[in-house]
């Protein structure tokens, strides 16, 4: 004999599944609060000089396409450039060997800022949204498709990729280029 309890019983079953939605239905949502700095989509702590974080494909990129990374920034953004370099970015062109020695010794150059990291690991990727997501003040330059995209998805963040060997600038409101 089987218990009028019994979750075999479809009926039971059922009432589980309705139980469940409405528990759900009940959860808080959490936002994460937008920073201040952002009014609609423009970011307003964007203000020249900008800091400008460099991917390592962006480095290889621009060395390919025979770009120098700071004057094709002051190019394309009508303003003074401070590109800044990540530990991991740093750790991940010494990873790549001798074919990208040149790279590295881009990014050495004493006109790009190095940006400390505190986390473990050397996924550049990972570190450069993490510092993005909590300091929303850079522009973010690389070639990487799937990195573009998760950064598509904070807002107020501008993208500067590599088209027809010149920079080009993605997200930048219209005041700030003028």
């Amino acid at each position: 004999m089987i218990a009028p309890t019994d979750m075999r019983l479809k009926a039971n079953q059922e009432k589980a599944v309705k139980k469940e939605a409405e528990k759900k239905e009940a959860e808080v949502r959490h936002v994460a609060p937008l920073p201040t700095s952002l009014f609609l989509s423009h970011n307003e702590a964007l203000v020249p000089p900008y800091r400008v974080i460099v991917d390592t494909n962006f480095i290889n990129l621009s060395l390919e396409n025979r770009i120098d990374v700071v004057k094709g920034m002051m190019d394309s953004l009508y303003a003074k450039a401070i590109p800044c370099i990540s530990d991991c970015v740093i750790a991940e062109l010494e990873k790549l060997g001798q074919k990208y020695r040149l790279a590295l010794r881009v990014a050495r150059d004493p006109r790009f800022e190095r940006l400390p990291c505190s986390h473990k690991g050397t996924y550049a990727d990972d570190c450069i949204v993490e510092r993005v997501n909590s300091h929303r003040c850079y522009i973010v330059a690389t070639c990487d498709r799937a990195l573009r995209r998760r950064l598509r998805k904070v807002p107020g963040v501008p993208l500067m990729y590599i088209s027809k060997k010149r920079y080009a600038i993605e997200r930048l409101p219209d005041q700030a280029l003028g």
